[in-house]
């Protein structure tokens, strides 16, 4: 598959055609506020439809709830081992690296601007963290799980945005393209999946072929949960790389949305970490990730860690050989990992379950398998453009 200026352009056009219109008849019938409180009681797979919840939305959640038809559910499985064997890592991959480089992409960090107040980023970190937890568990499209609930929410939470934006001519579509397009769609797939990739190699993480392909391929079910074009998604790493460096190249550059969110990003880790002795480390592990380029337009300060964090490679690789010889430690490890997700989920979430509402209004100042052998071990596909 290749990736062109044009192809590109044209998925800025398009949305999701399904979610798009279901929010505009719920929007139409003024039927959002029954939707929402109706469907804070939907949270697992299979539980009856409450009484009482408007057709139309009815009728996208029977049509939304089953997973898609090609799905390879031995990949899935390896993608929930590589998971459970790589979860710390994940979500620091997932925290100082792919939500800065959502920012590093101005429009982007308008929408999200738009839609969680600069304030409270712990909620923005908090329904990532939520949602990846959800996909990864051993029953995730089964009866009883929380993941297709939580996709089928946030498939219509981007479809309210794209209408509230086009109703209230809040987004210069000429010159933007349809606000959450196909484009930023696959764009945000590719930093959850291959960008955390990237992260977990310049982190010094031992990661099979096996291992990455089925992680990224999980990633590529979850866009076909959340409406993305499947004709358009790339469909190997290779062309993964190709579609995130046109994407970046095309968009990223400097804002003030985007280094407000950073900042906040920022504070709310430094308040995660005990004392005040180790919170520059949030900011150094930050630009050791996205690079000094991306870090100085999200205005990301310069400290004294910035050479120390270079070290955590080193360390990491002390870890994984202890997990690689002795059982015991492996074990000790995958729980310590364990933990700590979970702690950092239930610090964001302050033990709440986030159930991504559509929202009926926008922010009124918007502007705009255990242990792996240390064998066929992946390296990221090489950049596609000259730096």
């Amino acid at each position: 598959m290749t990736f062109t200026e044009a192809s590109m352009d044209a998925l800025r056009e398009a949305g999701d055609e399904l979610a798009d219109a279901t929010v505009a008849t719920l929007f139409a019938r003024g039927e959002v506020g029954t939707f929402n409180s109706l469907m804070r009681y939907v949270s697992t797979a299979g539980a009856p439809l409450p009484n009482g919840l408007p057709d139309v939305a009815r009728e996208y959640l029977l049509a939304t709830s089953v997973p898609p038809a090609w799905v390879d559910w031995g990949e899935m499985e390896k993608a929930r081992l590589f998971f459970i064997d790589n979860n710390v890592h994940i979500s620091t991959a997932l925290s100082f690296a792919s939500m800065p480089a959502c920012y590093v992409v101005p429009h982007v960090a308008k929408l999200l601007s738009a839609t969680h107040s600069l304030k409270y980023p712990s909620k923005r970190m908090a329904e990532t963290g939520q949602f990846t937890v959800y996909l990864m568990q051993p029953d995730a499209f089964e009866a009883g799980s929380r993941f297709v609930p939580a996709a089928q929410k946030v498939r219509l939470l981007h479809a309210s945005i794209r209408h509230h934006l086009a109703r209230e001519e809040r987004w210069d579509t000429a010159a933007l393209g349809t606000p959450i397009c196909q484009e930023d769609m696959i764009g945000g797939q590719m930093c959850f999946s291959l960008l955390v990739l990237d992260s977990l190699h310049r982190l010094g993480i031992h990661m099979t072929t096996e291992g990455a392909e089925a992680y990224y391929y999980a990633w590529r079910v979850v866009g076909a949960m959340l409406g993305v074009d499947q004709e358009a998604v790339p469909k190997t790493l290779e062309e993964a790389r190709s579609f995130l460096d046109l994407y970046m190249l095309r968009h990223m550059g400097p804002s003030e949305e985007g280094a407000e969110l950073t900042r906040q990003l920022i504070d709310l880790y430094e308040e995660v970490v005990p004392g005040t002795l180790f919170d520059p480390i949030v900011s150094a592990l930050v630009r050791h990730l996205i690079g000094d380029t991306c870090a100085d337009w999200l205005r990301v300060p310069r400290t004294r860690w910035d050479t120390l964090v270079k070290a955590v490679p080193h360390l990491l690789g002390v870890l994984e050989t202890i997990e690689d010889r002795s059982p015991l430690g492996a074990w000790a490890l995958d729980r310590l990992g364990h933990l700590t997700t979970i702690f950092e989920l239930s610090s964001l979430t302050r033990g709440r379950v986030m159930h991504y509402a559509i929202p009926e209004h926008l922010k009124k100042d918007y502007g705009v398998t255990g242990s792996v052998p240390r064998t066929n071990r992946w390296t990221p596909p090489v950049a596609t453009v000259s730096p």
